[in-house]
């Protein structure tokens, strides 16, 4: 599926939920800081995510510390190392976001686990 094709099945909510990994989550997060800036890119991947979870019926799973986190970091892996020619180019040569627990190196399990992480975005904090 192409780019555009996979952000209008998902602002459409008809993105089939299996298809709709953390490496999707990424791929948007990506294609919508390639096609503006930070603070649009983060806008619009929150009513993404936030509108399709409501479609599947889960409005809870939305958690804004980590779509906050991963758009940042995103942004600076964009920043640092390029944003490559496209979403699988910049994937190959950023596999660490793609790592499970990527969060935990910035985040305390149970902060991220916390209400209030899901609700606003927490800075991080060294632990």
């Amino acid at each position: 599926m192409s780019d555009a094709e996979f952000l209008e099945a998902l602002e459409s909510c008809r993105l089939p939920p299996h298809e709709f990994t953390h490496a999707a989550h990424l791929r948007a997060a990506y294609l919508y800081l390639r096609g503006g800036g930070f603070e649009t890119a983060l806008g619009r991947i929150r009513s993404a995510i936030r509108n399709y979870a409501a479609h599947l019926g889960v409005p809870g799973k939305y958690h804004e510390t980590v779509t906050v986190a991963y758009v940042a970091l995103i942004q600076q892996h964009m920043v640092e190392r390029g944003p490559a020619e496209g979403w699988q180019q910049f994937r190959e040569a950023n596999p660490e976001l793609l790592e499970r627990g990527l969060l935990l190196r910035y985040y305390a399990a149970a902060e991220l686990d916390s209400d209030l992480a899901r609700r606003t975005f927490v800075l991080p904090r060294p632990h």
